[in-house]
């Protein structure tokens, strides 16, 4: 399963890009400058890493996004719960809760998701197929 984690270095460079993508390197190098007091040269290794990771891409000039944020933290949480609960969301749903407590509104959330997946799996079925 390929790993899906970036420092803390790389998550505000990736937050970055993100939020301004598609952008031009020139772009990209004023924000890191900016915000992250980087170097035209430290902007490019960034890039490059991340690209040889398949989540960016400079593309003549343009950085292109091919992970979006939310793909990419969903597969970081699958493979945490792969690799940490043998793949069971309800161990892990049950080592979250045992030292937190769901709100109301958290429980009605969860709830909500797994009504709206159960729902998914469920085939349609005519009256015809119930005899």
């Amino acid at each position: 399963m390929e790993e899906y984690s970036l420092g803390l270095v790389e998550g505000r460079f990736a937050d970055i890009v993100w939020e301004h993508a598609p952008l031009t390197t020139g772009k990209l190098i004023k924000l890191c400058e900016e915000k992250l007091g980087w170097k035209r040269t430290t902007t490019y290794t960034v890039l490059k890493k991340l690209s040889e990771r398949g989540i960016f891409q400079n593309q003549d000039g343009t950085v292109i996004v091919l992970i979006s944020k939310e793909e990419f933290y969903a597969r970081q949480s699958e493979n945490y719960v792969e690799r940490s609960f043998g793949g069971s969301l309800p161990s892990f749903l049950a080592a979250f809760t045992s030292r937190r407590q769901l709100s109301d509104n958290e429980i009605a959330q969860i709830q909500d998701i797994i009504n709206k997946k159960a729902t998914e799996k469920r085939p349609c079925r005519s009256k015809k197929d119930n005899r």
